[in-house]
């Protein structure tokens, strides 16, 4: 369905194969019954071993798309189109904020929008 998890926002110095233990972690700690994370090939390495050792849980990672190639990649575009989704508010369309937990508070409402316009 594209529902949010979990947000985690960090500065652009960080690595995401690093940082994206975070929001994994609180992703399952909500939802412990969650049995396998997707990532693309950006997570490959340190996350699929962290996430392993950690939680004890798999990371399906995506192949990155041949050229001259289309196929559809199972489960990526629903991760696309929610980010998609997230391109139509206006706060979001530009980093604007300064602090990370003001971009996070915009995720949950922007996404918030999204879910009451589906009702």
């Amino acid at each position: 369905m594209g529902n949010l998890l979990s947000i985690a926002v960090h500065a652009a110095n960080i690595h995401d194969t690093i940082f994206g233990l975070v929001p994994a972690m609180l992703a399952f700690e909500k939802y412990p019954t969650i049995a396998k994370f997707c990532a693309d090939m950006g997570y490959r390495g340190t996350f699929v071993e962290e996430v392993f050792q950690l939680l004890g849980l798999d990371v399906d990672i995506s192949e990155k798309i041949k050229p001259h190639e289309w196929e559809k990649l199972p489960w990526r575009w629903v991760v696309e189109r929610t980010l998609g989704w997230l391109g139509h508010s206006r706060r979001l369309s530009k980093d604007f904020e300064i602090r990370t937990y003001c971009s996070e508070a915009m995720i949950q409402i922007s996404h918030l929008h999204t879910l009451l316009k589906r009702l």
